[in-house]
């Protein structure tokens, strides 16, 4: 990045870093090319570091150009939902389980269950079951107070999971 290029190619940058290395390395990235004068191509199979430092992302699944945008419009697009992942304050019996699935799939009714260990539950959420974030944040207060929910993140699908979503496609073709 010495002299100042306009284009740069970076290639796996902070592979085989420690994590606290990695963050150091990608704000230095990101302070080098602040600039809209300066450009870097950068390769990566961390969709963590994609995440990071890049203000637009091209994924390529078996060397085909798949998609290309911001993370966020990405995620929008490519993303098949939601993930909810529930701790529950104590290690549940299975008919709590079982009422507490009940209690999910009433809020998420097409939601699925994915792993779940000790008082760790999962679920996989489609985008056509949330009509409504604070409504199903309403209804995930609800459900903690009433299931012993410790604490629960209810999020978008993450850059890997596009990614992923994308190869499975590719392998259908």
């Amino acid at each position: 990045m010495l002299g100042s290029p306009h284009i740069t190619l970076l290639d796996e940058p902070s592979t085989g870093m420690d994590p606290k290395a990695k963050q150091h390395i990608w704000k230095a990235i990101r302070a080098a090319f602040k600039s809209k004068k300066r450009a870097a191509i950068l390769t990566t199979h961390y969709m963590e570091e994609a995440e990071a430092v890049c203000d637009r992302v091209a994924i390529l699944v078996s060397g085909k150009l798949r998609c290309i945008g911001t993370v966020q419009h990405l995620k929008t697009k490519f993303g098949k939902g939601y993930f909810l992942e529930m701790k529950l304050k104590e290690v549940p019996d299975l008919q709590m389980k079982e009422q507490l699935q009940r209690a999910v799939l009433h809020i998420f009714p097409n939601g699925r269950p994915q792993e779940s260990f000790s008082s760790i539950l999962s679920y996989k959420i489609p985008k056509e079951d949330v009509h409504s974030l604070a409504l199903s944040f309403s209804k995930l207060e609800e459900a903690k107070h009433a299931f012993n929910i410790e604490e629960y993140s209810f999020s978008q699908a993450t850059l890997e999971q596009v990614f992923v979503e994308l190869a499975k496609e590719q392998e259908e073709e």
